[in-house]
Parts: structure tokens; sequence; C-alpha cells
């Protein structure tokens, strides 16, 4: 390689090591520093590992986010595979209304999930007038659940209505001249060919649901996920050092998901093409 070539390399590198410093090094740094000072020192770590207030919170948090992983794959993977293969009037219309979320921050997600089950939303109206009490679930993991979902569909919808769309048609039909059930043909056909864009999109939305606040914070009552917890000690209980720790934690669980997404996924791109 050239002078004037790797020189070019080097220019071409520098925007990229600006930003990796400013936004991710240097931050993360000053994160584990933070993490370590006070009296505990490192033992804010282990502390946060054992904890059971702080567990519960990982674990609901862990919970919380594969259920929420998983039934968004199941709901966009019907639903992409829908509206990618059938054209109908409205079709664009219904796209766009199911993409919507996209536009809205977290707390306005928490917002309309009361308005959907609050003490005033609109289950507690159905409630009053079928057996006069009124039903709630807004102010509970349910309610996150349901937030979660709301606002995980479209990024994971548009991901395999991409996918369907360069799916070759001939595999199907193929396993279909053989003879193969509609069953098997979604099982080894159609599901190998949407593998990357599954495991890919899924993580995506395991990683947002772990460290997603706004809707969480709007829905605060009565819900203990590690965002919220972090955001308890940061502010209510002025314990800098360890919500720096469990933020480094919330990080690295998220972080080793997305490396083995990544892994599985570019490692099933080539025999799914």
């Amino acid at each position: 390689m050239s002078v004037s070539s790797k020189r070019n390399l080097s220019l071409m590198m520098l925007p990229v090591l600006i930003i990796t410093c400013a936004f991710f090094l240097i931050p993360m740094g000053q994160l584990i520093l933070v993490s370590v000072s006070g009296d505990n020192g490192a033992m804010n770590y282990w502390q946060a590992l054992t904890d059971g207030r702080y567990l519960r919170s990982m674990l609901e948090t862990l919970m919380l986010s594969v259920v929420t992983t998983l039934t968004t794959l199941a709901i966009a993977l019907v639903a992409g595979l829908f509206l990618a293969r059938n054209q109908f009037a409205g079709k664009a219309w219904l796209v766009s209304l199911m993409t919507f979320p996209l536009a809205f921050p977290g707390v306005v997600v928490g917002f309309l999930v009361i308005m959907l089950g609050g003490r005033q939303g609109l289950s507690a109206e159905l409630g009053l007038l079928l057996d006069g009490s009124r039903w709630t679930f807004a102010y509970s993991l349910a309610g996150l659940f349901v937030g979660y979902v709301y606002f995980s569909i479209p990024r994971v919808l548009l991901t395999v209505m991409s996918a369907v769309e360069k799916m070759d048609l001939m595999l199907e039909e193929a396993a279909r001249s053989l003879g193969a059930s509609r069953l098997r043909i979604v099982l080894d056909v159609i599901l190998p060919a949407l593998k990357p864009a599954l495991i890919a999109s899924g993580a995506i939305c395991f990683a947002t649901s772990m460290g997603a606040f706004g809707t969480a914070f709007a829905l605060a009552s009565g819900i203990n996920v590690m965002p919220m917890t972090i955001y308890t000690e940061f502010t209510l209980g002025a314990n800098i050092a360890m919500a720096a720790a469990l933020s480094i934690i919330l990080g690295l669980i998220t972080w080793l998901v997305l490396l083995l997404a990544r892994s599985a996924s570019g490692a099933s791109s080539t025999p799914a093409a």
C-alpha cells in the first residue's frame, strides 16, 4: 500500500475514531471509574450481583425483554409475511399505521398505555360497564409489556417485510411440488430464509427493551425494571457509584446478546440465501 493510500485511509478512519472516543470510550471509561469510587470500590459490582433487590430488578428486566422480543417476533413475522405478499386497497395506510410508533418517544407510548389500561382508561371504563370494577393493567409489568411490544413491532416489521420481499419464491414452489405441507414449508423454507433478519431484529428489540426508560418512567408505579432502579439509585438515593455499576452490568448483558445475535445472524446468512 502506497504512502498516499495509507494517508487517505487514516483520514477516512479519523471521523470513526473521534466518534468512538467521544461517544463510547471516554464516557464508558468515566462510568467505570465512577462505579468503583466511594467506600465500597469494586465491591459495588458484587453487591449489584448478590443483593436481592438488584437481582429481582435484573431478572424482571430480562424476563420482560425476552417475552417482549418473542411476542414481537411472532406478531411481526405473521404481519410481515401477509403485508409483503399481498396487495389490497389501503395497504400503504395500514403499513404506515403499524409503523407509526416510530414517531413516538417512550414517554408518549407510556401515556398511550395509561389511556388504554389506566384508572381512567378504556379498560377501566369497560370494567365499570361489565362488573362495576375498574380493570387496570397500565401500572404493572403487563402495562410495560404492552408498551414495549407496541414500541418494538415497527422495528421488527420493517426488517421482516424487507427480508420477505427478497426471498426466492421458487424454493417454496419446489417444496410444494414435492408434497410438503404448509407447516413444513414454513419450518423448512420460510423460517430458515428469514432467520438472519429475525435474529438481527430480535436482538435490537431485546436491547431496546432492556434499556428503555421513558415508558417505564411514565408507568413507574409498582415497576422495578433495571432502568428505573438505576434512576432511583442515581436521583433519590444519591448512590452514583451503584448506579454506574448497574449501568455497566446492564450494558454488558445487552452487548453480549447483540454480539451473539450478530454471530448467529452472520453464520446463518449464507445457507439461508
